[in-house]
């Protein structure tokens, strides 16, 4: 049975590429003595010389480049594994920040990356995405999840999720007998922006305009609570996604009314951003790739 060490074959790889002996041993740092009898021991080992010996010159023979060949394959196997291994254990014990805008499909999505990595940790930022580009470009976060792209000339953005986006009106006789408007009747309205519903007033002007008014924008702010609060009090009407009222309608129901927009058609889109060509730890890596190529249903949760 062969006893070869990993040692061994490293020390018979180097010799193999100088074809000398003294040189070799230099290179590793031992007496060529040592050298000699290591290669010697790993000769007797494999059964057959492994070099032509010419003074102190040597080159492989006929079985030392079989041996060669199969020991090189085997030394980038023994890496490949190294850097899969290393990259698990970094996984394993890492972590992910991200900044996002309070979007619907968050819980589903990190619940469910973590039932698959149960070790690594979530780190969970609620920004507006006015600043979301300034914390990736400096490294304060791996990556962002919003409901538009965030905006940088290095941004990846992949979306990952659409869903339809629903008016949000205080239960007042004047809408309760109704499910569905057309946005240019709420063109005298006030309007109350949240990050945590659309990502800017940009997006909300966007969709007004597209109804053909310019909105009248009385509130802008990213706390959930405190905009359907505003909403159930009459001081304004807002945008709330059709995931996000279908999780929180039994408890506001009784304050708040949503109806079906039906011109334009409003929908948005949650997707997900990092730098370009940067490096992620292979935690915040493996949780783009997850996020990105996994399907979602009609509901936002993973399929």
């Amino acid at each position: 049975m062969w006893k070869m060490e990993l040692q061994q074959l490293r020390y018979f790889q180097t010799v193999a590429r100088l074809e000398h002996m003294t040189q070799a041993a230099e290179e590793l740092n031992i007496t060529q003595p040592a050298l000699s009898r290591t290669i010697s021991r790993l000769e007797e080992d494999i059964g057959v010389p492994l070099f032509e010996r010419k003074g102190r010159h040597i080159r492989l023979n006929r079985y030392g480049e079989i041996f060669l060949a199969h020991l090189e394959r085997s030394f980038l196997e023994l890496d490949q594994a190294k850097k899969k291994i290393n990259d698990l254990a970094r996984l394993e014990t890492g972590s992910v920040s991200i900044a996002t805008t309070n979007v619907s499909i968050f819980p589903s999505l990190v619940s469910s990356f973590l039932r698959q990595y149960p070790d690594v940790r979530i780190r969970q930022y609620l920004r507006s995405d006015i600043n979301m580009y300034h914390l990736l470009e400096k490294g304060d976060i791996d990556l962002c999840i919003s409901s538009e792209p965030v905006e940088g000339p290095d941004i990846e953005w992949d979306p990952l999720f659409s869903e339809q986006l629903l008016l949000l009106v205080p239960r007042e006789e004047r809408f309760i007998q109704r499910k569905e408007i057309r946005l240019m009747e709420m063109a005298e309205e006030k309007f109350i922006s949240g990050n945590a519903i659309y990502d800017s007033a940009n997006g909300l002007e966007s969709l007004c305009q597209k109804a053909g008014f310019t909105p009248k924008i009385s509130f802008e702010g990213n706390d959930s609570v405190v905009i359907g609060e505003m909403v159930s009090l009459g001081l304004g009407i807002s945008f709330i996604p059709s995931l996000l009222w279908e999780k929180f309608s039994d408890i506001i129901k009784d304050r708040l009314h949503v109806l079906n927009i039906t011109d334009p058609v409003c929908t948005v889109t949650t997707g997900i951003s990092r730098i370009k060509d940067r490096y992620l730890p292979a935690a915040a890596n493996t949780f783009y790739a997850y996020a990105i190529h996994k399907a979602w249903d009609h509901k936002g949760n993973r399929v």
